[in-house]
């Protein structure tokens, strides 16, 4: 199953231009890059739905962590708590 995955973004790593960025985000304390090029908006310390390796939306640190408690629950997150890539 593919999930959108929250996290936080701590770090804007590379930018080539205003489109094309890669951030360091948080998930839940694991750290991976991620493409911002469909949130051109997105800053340090938005919270960032994460699918397939790119950023597919923004939104709200509530919903962030219901979100994480869900998938945790679920057992959704086991790729991230083993070091996986999440971007696959």
């Amino acid at each position: 199953m593919c999930l959108a995955i929250p996290g936080k973004i701590i770090k804007i790593e590379e930018q080539l231009d205003d489109l094309f960025r890669i951030a360091k985000v948080s998930f839940d304390g694991i750290v991976k890059e991620v493409n911002l090029a469909m949130v051109p908006e997105a800053k340090i310390g938005d919270y960032v739905l994460v699918h397939v390796g790119s950023a597919i939306s923004i939104i709200d640190e509530d919903e962030a962590k219901r979100t994480m408690d869900i998938l945790k629950q679920m057992g959704e997150t086991d790729e991230l708590e083993h070091g996986d890539d999440v971007s696959t």
